[in-house]
Order: C-alpha cells, then sequence, then structure tokens
C-alpha cells in the first residue's frame, strides 16, 4: 500500500473518531434534556393531583375595630390666576375653580369616610386646617395678579370653609376637631416672623372668625394654638400638624424627604410624635412616620420656573386604626 493511502485512511479514522465523540456528546445532552422534561412532568402532575380550591368567606368585622379619619386641607390658594397657556395646559385656576374644588374636597373626603364606615367604627373625624389657604400678597407679582385683595382672600377662604364644616355636620353624626395652624402666605408682613408669627398672620384672624361661628356646635372642636405646631393625642398616639414652611429644602436630590428625615427627629427630641402632617410643598407624599399633603391649586409656574414635578391637585385623606396606628391613606381628588 502506498504511504498517501495510508494517510488517507489515518485521516478517516481520525474523522470518525471525532465524528463519534460528537454524537456522544449530543446524546449525553439529549439525555439530560430528557431527564429534566420527565422531572418537570413528574412535578407537575404532582402538583396537579394536590390541586384543591378552598372557599373564602367574606370578612366581619364584627364592630371591634375603630378608627379616627383625617381629612387634610393646605395651600389651597384660593385666588391665585393660574392661566393654562402659561403652564402648557397642565392646569388653570381662578376663583369659580377653586370653589369647585373646595366643594369636592368635602364631598369626596364625606365619601371615603363612609367607604370605610362599612367595615370599621369611625366616630371622629379630624379636619386639619394647615395654611396658605390664600396667597396673599407676599410677592409683588402675587399683588398684581391675584383675582383678590388679602382681606378679602381670607374672607372667600372662610366661606369656603364654614360651607364645607356645616355640609359635613349635615350629612353626618361624626364629631369634628379642627386643629388650625397658618401658612406663610397669610403673613401681614413683608419677610416670616420668627416670634409671633402667627399673630401676624391673617388665617389666625380667620380661624378665630371661623371658629366663633360654630361656637355653640357641640359636635365641633377648634385647636388654634399660637405654637407653629399642634399636637393631638388620638387613641395614645401623638399626631403633630404644621404647615412645613420651617423645613429647609432647596430642591437637592432625594427631595423634601431628606430635611424632614432630619427634622423630624430634633421635634422628637421636645415633643415625641408617632406621626407628623404638614403641607407647603405641594407633594402628596407618604414618608411613613410622616405625611406631606398636596394642594388645591396644583400646576402653576412657580413649579414650572423651580422645576418641580408634576403633580394634579390633591389633598390627603389617612386612618388611624386603634391597634394599627396610621394605615389607610388615600389622595382625595378633584378631577
Amino acid at each position: 500500500m502506498k504511504i498517501t493511502d495510508e494517510v488517507r485512511k489515518d485521516r478517516r479514522l481520525d474523522k470518525l473518531e471525532q465524528e463519534t465523540k460528537d454524537l456522544r456528546k449530543k446524546y449525553r445532552v439529549a439525555v439530560r434534556e430528557l431527564n429534566k422534561k420527565e422531572r418537570e412532568q413528574d412535578f407537575t402532575s404532582t402538583i396537579a393531583s394536590k390541586r384543591e380550591i378552598f372557599t373564602i368567606t367574606p370578612y366581619r368585622s364584627g364592630g371591634v375595630s375603630e378608627a379616627t379619619a383625617v381629612m387634610v386641607a393646605s395651600d389651597w390658594h384660593i385666588e391665585e390666576k393660574v392661566l393654562t397657556e402659561e403652564v402648557n395646559g397642565l392646569n388653570e385656576y381662578n376663583l369659580n375653580i377653586s370653589r369647585e374644588r373646595a366643594v369636592k374636597f368635602f364631598q369626596r373626603g364625606l365619601r371615603l369616610v363612609n367607604v370605610f364606615n362599612k367595615d370599621i367604627k369611625i366616630n371622629t373625624l379630624i379636619l386639619a386646617l394647615l395654611g396658605d389657604f390664600f396667597s396673599g400678597s407676599i410677592h409683588d407679582e402675587l399683588a398684581e395678579e391675584n383675582y383678590l385683595a388679602p382681606a378679602d382672600s381670607a374672607t372667600c377662604a372662610l366661606e369656603y370653609l364654614e360651607s364645607g364644616i356645616r355640609f359635613l355636620l349635615k350629612n353626618s353624626t361624626l364629631k369634628i376637631i379642627i386643629p388650625c395652624v397658618p401658612g406663610n402666605h397669610g403673613r401681614m408682613t413683608a419677610k416670616p416672623r420668627t416670634a409671633n408669627e402667627s399673630g401676624n398672620s391673617l388665617e389666625r384672624f380667620m380661624y378665630i372668625n371661623l371658629a366663633e361661628r360654630f361656637k355653640d356646635e357641640k359636635r365641633v372642636t377648634f385647636i388654634i394654638p399660637r405654637a407653629k405646631h399642634v399636637y393631638l393625642q388620638v387613641y395614645g398616639m401623638t399626631i403633630r400638624f404644621m404647615h412645613g414652611h420651617t423645613v429647609r429644602y432647596h430642591g437637592g436630590v432625594g427631595g423634601v424627604s431628606i430635611p424632614l428625615n432630619k427634622a423630624v427627629p430634633q421635634w422628637d427630641l421636645l415633643i415625641p410624635a408617632d406621626v407628623t402632617v404638614l403641607g407647603h410643598f405641594h407633594q402628596h407624599l407618604d414618608g411613613g412616620r410622616w405625611l406631606i399633603n398636596g394642594s388645591l391649586i396644583g400646576y402653576n409656574t412657580f413649579a414650572l420656573d423651580n422645576k418641580f414635578s408634576y403633580e394634579e391637585p390633591k389633598q390627603a385623606f389617612f386612618l388611624i386604626d386603634k391597634k394599627r396606628g396610621k394605615t389607610v391613606v388615600a389622595p382625595i381628588l378633584f378631577s
């Protein structure tokens, strides 16, 4: 036999040997896949054979649970002008719209109370009035553009609130507790005051007049302190209410939660609170131990210029459960 024939024979043997190795490899892969399929099939068959349909019965509270409802009202800015063409069609606001939204606030807030009252006993409503119900004239553009002067704005806001409270009294049997805190827009000074801030606020004057109109109503209790914070005891838990303008926030990374998470422990050193409720920032945010209210006015040119995130008009509603503390948190919407 020639040498070339030997070479060809060896090459064929090498090729056959390689093909045999490849076939064995594919065979092992096929066997593994088959075993995997069989295991999956066995598992599925086992689950199917143990399948059981069970009956779920409706929950019955038995009247044991109890909660207090909280409606948070702040940052209405009822007389401020928002032209739709100045905010790219995202919002519009005028006196008619502010009145419509105020009506919906009370209507839809009470509707939420009634919804939860079906399963949990609610006898008391906290209507937290946390300021900035009108914009005032603390900035030049507000003095020029607002639909009403400050005193007229305070009178109009008082009428909104009185109408809403009378609606709640007429359409429920709730006991209503109303903590009142002035905002920063109702001040009668050019710059904010550290001392006697409430004494220089038209909103405090508005709250006092509002309370006078309900002085003979046994179901309504007003709390109008001079301090910037109001504390309520609910089922042994302490709730702190404030407007929020003393929280220093200038648009840093992480949002308002960063300075607020620093501020709350400092306040707690003086008077510990289980929940802190505030407004001012026009954002509806639930931080667990704190809750920020939204606004009635919604998005405006100030928010646009300062690159704030868009948020539709909303106010906060939540429950304080007798056993569990702050539970349900829901927005009151106006669209």
